[in-house]
Formats: structure tokens, C-alpha cells, sequence
């Protein structure tokens, strides 16, 4: 059975990582970043600094901080050790060879389960559970999805890694949610202005595509 889902998931992956050329290798590598989602991360702060004091603000983003530490800690401190699977494009990977690259980057040695994947879903589940705002639930989680496949993309993980970091980041996001209205006692579907998250994020992968078109031509 474990071998039937290993060998399942080494397909799916070498399938979905054919799909290549120049203008995507920028854009997935552009995409894949951290620090070009901070004017989306700036936006998340300013939508709760206008619904609520300072007080449960702060706490909203120690909250967040806190997911994202549990969903990361939980993939890269107890999970990738214990089981050790390899990144495909690792050279210690059976499928190594196979897998399309960009950059000469292959990561670190393990990728099970996907810090990236349970980062970017536990910050996206985390932004579902408090404002519950269909439209900014939709694009949050389409963004962690892409984000998800730029390593598969990239040849940086399976999509077992992501499925599972998914999954890890979405109890993370749960678990602190819970915290927080046990702490705040705060009607958090009522914010307002939500939607800036979305046009900050809409912004910032129009300057991906935009780049990445600038590069490719």
C-alpha cells in the first residue's frame, strides 16, 4: 500500500513537473519567495489595525506568527527527521535524473512534509477561520495553492509533501484560531475592508507576470 502511494505520487509529480519553459521558470521562481509577499503581509496588518484596537491586533498577529511557527516546526523539527524522504531533485532521490530544475536548485536533503506548503495554508486557514469572507477566502487559498505547486514546479517537493504540509498548516491555523477568540472574546466577521488584501495580492502577481515577461523577452 505505502509503496503503491510512494510510486503514485512520483508519477503525479514528474507529470506536473514537465510543464516548463523560460517565462514560467521566472515567474515560478519569482513567485516561490518569501519576501515579495511582504506588501500582502503589510496589508493583513493594516486591514486588523483599522477593525481593531492595538491590543487585538497584536494579538491577531501573534497568532499568526504562532501558526506559522507550529506548521514549520512541526514539518522541519519533528516529521523531516524521522522520515527522511528525499527532495526529488536530490541527488540521493530514485527519480533524480527525471526531474526538470531551475537554476541549478535542488534544496535542502528532505522535503516531507512541505514547510512551504503547511506555512502558506496555515497562514491562508488562519485568514478563512477570522474573517470568513467568501472572496478573500477564494484568493487566499488559490494563492497557497499556487504557491504549493512552484515546488513542484521547481523540483522541490511531491505532492504528498504538500498535501501533508497542507494539512499540518491548516491545524496549526485551527488551533490558534481557537486561542485567539478564547483570548479576545472578538466578533472577528465583522472587518471591514478585507478586500485590500486581495488587491494587494492581485498587485503583487501582476508585477510577478509582468517581470517575468520582461525577463523572458
Amino acid at each position: 500500500m505505502l509503496e503503491s502511494l510512494i510510486n503514485t505520487d512520483q508519477s503525479v509529480f514528474l507529470f506536473l513537473n514537465s510543464f516548463h519553459n523560460n517565462f514560467w521558470d521566472y515567474f515560478m521562481t519569482a513567485y516561490t519567495g518569501k519576501w515579495i509577499w511582504i506588501p500582502m503581509y503589510a496589508s493583513i496588518l493594516y486591514v486588523l489595525l483599522r477593525n481593531y484596537n492595538w491590543k487585538v491586533a497584536l494579538f491577531c498577529v501573534i497568532a499568526i506568527a504562532l501558526t506559522i511557527t507550529f506548521a514549520d516546526q512541526v514539518c522541519a523539527t519533528l516529521i523531516r527527521p524521522w522520515v527522511a524522504r528525499p527532495r526529488p531533485a536530490n541527488e540521493f532521490s530514485p527519480i533524480a535524473d527525471l526531474v526538470y530544475i531551475v537554476n541549478e536548485r535542488r534544496g535542502g536533503r528532505f522535503g516531507f512534509p512541505s514547510c512551504h506548503a503547511s506555512n502558506s495554508f496555515g497562514l491562508a486557514f488562519f485568514l478563512v477561520f477570522l474573517f470568513r469572507k467568501r472572496w478573500l477566502s477564494l484568493f487566499i487559498c488559490l494563492w497557497a495553492a499556487v504557491n504549493c505547486y512552484t515546488r513542484i514546479y521547481l523540483g522541490l517537493h511531491y505532492p504528498g509533501d504538500l498535501i501533508v504540509g497542507m494539512i499540518i498548516g491548516g491545524c496549526g491555523a485551527g488551533l490558534m484560531y481557537y486561542l485567539l477568540t478564547r483570548v479576545t472574546k472578538e466578533n472577528f466577521r465583522q472587518a471591514k475592508q478585507t478586500e485590500v488584501i486581495i488587491y494587494v495580492g492581485l498587485a503583487t502577481i501582476l508585477g510577478i507576470l509582468i517581470y517575468s515577461l520582461i525577463r523572458f523577452i
